[in-house]
């Protein structure tokens, strides 16, 4: 088995396709998970490295429909399949009928994300051997600081099913890139062009003012430490311990 502490110490300072090439190459079954630029630079890179590559996305059913109308285009542009996932009707039922579409507002939004992605999520992963992000170092200084660009998932993961992650642009700053998506002329999704930096559901983003964080538009009403909606938290802290 791979030792992934020491193999994250030899990729820390590869470049994001040659992090790309060492998954794909040594792992079949693994897919990238896509919901913003960061992913779409990720599957620029990916699609021209494997003719197999997989991709999915989460339908929280709470999406702009910019975001929408975006995942339709990347689909089209690259001449993929994009697999979304969606959660459980029940559940979901279940929350809006006790609490209503807007519990969030007042008692933190990590049930709703609980609910909407991470067991989307958790399905989607228990099928596959590792999977790709496009976590930076950059993102969020609270919560983010320490991503490597490859770690064992322990969120997901176990010790009797092994998840690999892998974070090629862990190193990158937001204008790499955005530099290398004009470069690339790579498709966006258009609520960037109205102030929205980080995009998540329709009502718990915002765009965000000058000289304001990526990060300060999602769930603007909680602290900073809280500014994740548990798709790579667990990870998050055992990066950091």
């Amino acid at each position: 088995m791979t030792d992934i502490s020491q193999l994250a110490q030899e990729l820390s300072a590869e470049s994001p396709r040659s992090i790309l090439k060492y998954a794909l190459q040594h792992y079949d079954n693994i897919a990238i998970s896509f919901s913003g630029a960061e992913d779409v630079a990720l599957i620029e890179l990916a699609h021209k490295l494997t003719d197999n590559l997989r991709v999915f996305t989460l339908d929280t059913g709470r999406l702009h429909p910019e975001t929408y109308r975006y995942i339709d285009q990347v689909k089209t542009h690259y001449g993929i399949d994009i697999e979304v996932l969606f959660p459980d009707t029940e559940a979901v039922q279940q929350l809006v009928s006790r609490k209503g579409l807007f519990s969030f507002y007042q008692d933190g939004h990590s049930e709703c994300c609980g609910i909407r992605k991470v067991e989307p999520l958790r399905r989607k992963l228990a099928t596959v051997d590792a999977w790709i992000t496009g976590q930076r170092r950059d993102q969020s200084p609270s919560t983010r600081n320490d991503v490597p660009v490859v770690q064992q998932d322990t969120t997901f993961g176990s010790d009797e099913r092994p998840l690999v992650k892998f974070n090629p642009l862990a190193n990158w700053s937001s204008k790499e890139v955005w530099d290398y998506i004009r470069m690339s002329e790579v498709p966006y999704n258009s609520l960037h062009e109205k102030g929205f930096i980080s995009i998540g559901c329709e009502p718990c983003t915002r765009p965000v003012l000058p000289g304001q964080h990526e990060r300060e538009g999602r769930w603007w009403w909680e602290e900073a430490t809280q500014k994740e909606c548990g798709l790579h938290a667990g990870n998050l802290i055992a990066s950091q311990s």
